[in-house]
């Protein structure tokens, strides 16, 4: 057994012996929130190809929050949205769980900051269903656009975090080492859309970032040191 092989199996509670009752719990866990992924990644890059495809022939002004979506439409749409938040949620909580990231302080940390600016975009998704017929000038609006920049913002920096660990600790096999990176990656790109046309074609890419992500978790779900 090689010196990194036990370190991995006795570096605490993200390493458990293979085999173990406790290891086999923990791979179903991390399987399920990879399949979590999976289902709020979907809903995110399908929502924001469907979205970019409405935006070209929407009557509804752009001038308010809910655009491109009428204002009952728009309920349904941000309701959805918020179950993929939720499910995103859970993904992150599985690439925690995991320890594929490493131990290192780096990787428990971008996973924090990547869950907290998740949280964000979730409760900016419920915010702006009260202000959805209100002008993009107007007070609440203003508030509900600053939650889902910062929790853009801190999504990008945990991914970011995440994915440096994930590439250094070299415990994720193959293509899946990179995802977190490349998702962070993509959601620095985000953060200069917002204003532009292709916004939602921009977070139907973020959401193939996720979808690689539940892949990823569910091909390989605990860490398996990499020559």
């Amino acid at each position: 057994m090689s010196s990194k092989t036990y370190q991995l199996q006795s570096s605490g509670s993200h390493a458990e012996p293979a085999g173990t009752a406790d290891a086999q719990r923990s791979r179903s866990l991390v399987r399920a929130s990879g399949l979590a992924c999976i289902a709020g990644a979907l809903i995110t890059a399908v929502g924001g190809a469907v979205s970019q495809v409405v935006r070209a022939s929407t009557s509804v002004s752009p001038e308010v929050w809910s655009f491109p979506w009428t204002s009952e439409t728009f309920v349904a749409i941000s309701l959805l949205w918020s179950v993929s938040h939720v499910l995103v949620l859970i993904g992150l909580l599985g690439l925690g769980r995991s320890g594929v990231a490493g131990p290192s302080r780096m990787a428990k940390v971008g996973v924090g900051i990547a869950l907290t600016g998740t949280l964000l975009l979730l409760a900016g998704e419920l915010a702006g269903l009260p202000v959805r017929d209100a002008d993009f000038d107007s007070s609440g609006v203003a508030l509900v656009g600053a939650l889902f920049g910062f929790g853009t913002l801190l999504s990008a920096i945990g991914l970011l975090a995440a994915g440096r660990a994930t590439l250094k600790a070299r415990l994720w096999g193959g293509w899946r080492r990179f995802v977190p990176l490349l998702a962070g990656v993509w959601a620095v790109v985000l953060i200069a859309l917002p204003a532009t046309a292709v916004i939602s074609a921009g977070v139907g890419v973020f959401g193939l970032c996720f979808l690689a992500l539940g892949v990823a978790l569910y091909t390989q779900p605990s860490p398996r040191a990499q020559l």
